[in-house]
């Protein structure tokens, strides 16, 4: 069985390779990688190289990334994906292609899967936040165009059945983010400090993920700030991580550069999965708008702070606090987050996305699914 895994940027080749691994091994299954997008990028961490050192076979390295802070950047680099990469797919013929989430690029594959006649695998399919961003229909649209989906929830399979998808299409599975994250051991501090600047670390820290959308994209820099001057004047360090792509990254890369020099902060490009998951789990605060926050700090009892748009109306569990970007709205969250009260209200969380088996769970869907049973969609939305 011949399978192209097809991945644009660092956080779904991180939420994918547990389930990779598996399919790497299997003596019966050729699995490889089109790679493209950010990976490529040396402005966004050059992420192409840990997929190398995790040691899969690259198929395809696609320069794809018109890296503008426009929204028009984003329209040319789907375009660019579907010009550089539907040839060499045609030609390979895999006999399942497997993406995931509600980039742009996952909307290219499945429309090539179809005309192709090939069978394609949405994963995260289903799930939805009624922000009116383009993702949104970018996710629906992707799981209407593909052969099956595997969703992390019940909600989300209920959500694909009520679009018209035949449930025998429909695997839930949890969330395969959580299966290297549940089991994962922090590395030594000793091992992390060649890979890390250590000057918070012994303190109580926070990590901030903040991200771009449409909607606030003229606000995205004013909402940043506002997150790192509220940690500051809590007197809580971070480490800061740049932001991804979308419009209205360059602003925040601006924000990023005035306070380098700030000792409170720690600012960071792309870090090796390991590197990232220690911080992770030694961090006592998640702030932005990562969907890391809604999906495995759960895991971990670690409160979370949503701010803005993004997110917002996303299942997510009682460690997490959706505020607006406004200053006093975010600094009055992380006084309420970091007290006792709020703390022991997490002792005995449990991460309703799963846990940590869902990666297994795909790769047996896999191995016993005729994918080409499932080609053709005779079936009828309204019936």
């Amino acid at each position: 069985m011949k399978i192209l895994a097809c991945t644009s940027i660092r956080s779904d080749y991180d939420l994918m390779s547990p389930l990779y691994e598996l399919l790497d091994k299997d003596d019966d299954i050729e699995l490889k990688l089109l790679v493209s997008g950010a990976h490529l990028s040396r402005n966004y961490g050059y992420s192409v190289e840990q997929i190398e050192k995790d040691g899969f076979d690259v198929l395809l390295r696609a320069e794809t990334l018109i890296s503008s802070d426009s929204a028009v950047s984003r329209v040319k680099t789907a375009g660019n994906l579907l010009l550089s990469s539907a040839d060499l797919i045609n030609t390979y013929q895999p006999d399942l292609i497997i993406y995931a989430g509600d980039r742009e690029d996952v909307l290219i594959y499945s429309i090539m899967g179809g005309y192709l006649n090939i069978p394609t695998a949405h994963f995260f399919a289903g799930d939805h936040a009624p922000d009116g961003y383009i993702d949104n229909p970018v996710r629906h649209a992707t799981s209407k165009l593909s052969t099956a989906h595997f969703a992390s929830l019940p909600i989300h399979g209920q959500r694909l059945i009520d679009l018209g998808e035949n449930p025998k299409r429909i695997h839930v599975i949890g969330n395969i983010a959580l299966d290297r994250f549940v089991s994962f051991t922090p590395l030594p501090t000793e091992e992390l400090e060649k890979y890390l600047d250590l000057s918070i670390f012994d303190k109580s820290f926070a990590i901030v993920i903040f991200h771009p959308i449409t909607e606030e994209k003229h606000l995205a820099s004013k909402y940043f700030e506002d997150i790192l001057l509220a940690l500051s004047n809590n007197g809580i360090p971070a480490y800061v991580g740049y932001p991804n792509v979308d419009p209205g990254n360059h602003s925040i890369i601006e924000v990023i550069q005035k306070y380098e020099s700030d000792d409170n902060f720690v600012f960071y490009k792309n870090l090796d999965r390991q590197v990232f998951l220690s911080l992770y789990k030694n961090s006592s605060l998640l702030i932005g708008n990562s969907s890391s926050g809604i999906c495995e700090a759960a895991s971990v009892q670690m409160p979370v702070i949503n701010v803005g748009k993004r997110q917002v109306g996303r299942f997510a569990d009682e460690n997490v606090m959706f505020v607006d970007g406004e200053y006093e709205n975010i600094n009055n969250a992380i006084k309420t987050v970091t007290s006792d009260g709020f703390s022991n209200k997490l002792k005995n969380l449990k991460n309703s996305y799963g846990d940590g088996d869902s990666a297994q769970k795909a790769y047996n869907i896999i191995k016993e699914t005729n994918f080409n049973e499932l080609l053709a969609k005779p079936d009828d939305p309204l019936r």
